[in-house]
């Protein structure tokens, strides 16, 4: 059995643009995403994204060079959220619909 967050992990996915690159074994990350849909919904923003990323990466990897608040970052770098933020909107909306359609 899948649970709710796998399955809204796995929407995110669903929805990211195929020109975004997740990085590999990236399946908790994907869950930290469901997690900010949960919470944020529509109105997740690229730090929060970047923040998931960063508590991912430091329980996987432990350094980074990007492992900085997202405000010190370059702005080519803060551009990579962006495709995440999307799909986790777009998916936001999607539950939405979905939870609001009459049985």
């Amino acid at each position: 059995m899948t649970s709710y967050l796998s399955q809204d992990a796995d929407l995110i996915r669903a929805e990211l643009s195929s020109d975004a690159r997740p990085p590999a074994h990236s399946e908790a990350l994907f869950l930290l995403f469901a997690v900010l849909m949960r919470v944020k919904g529509d109105t997740v923003t690229s730090a929060d994204v970047h923040d998931a990323w960063a508590a991912w990466i430091e329980s996987t990897q432990g350094a980074h060079k990007s492992l900085v608040p997202f405000d010190s970052l370059d702005p080519a770098v803060q551009a990579e959220d962006l495709p995440y933020v999307t799909a986790i909107r777009q998916a936001a909306r999607r539950r939405l619909a979905e939870a609001s359609k009459p049985e």
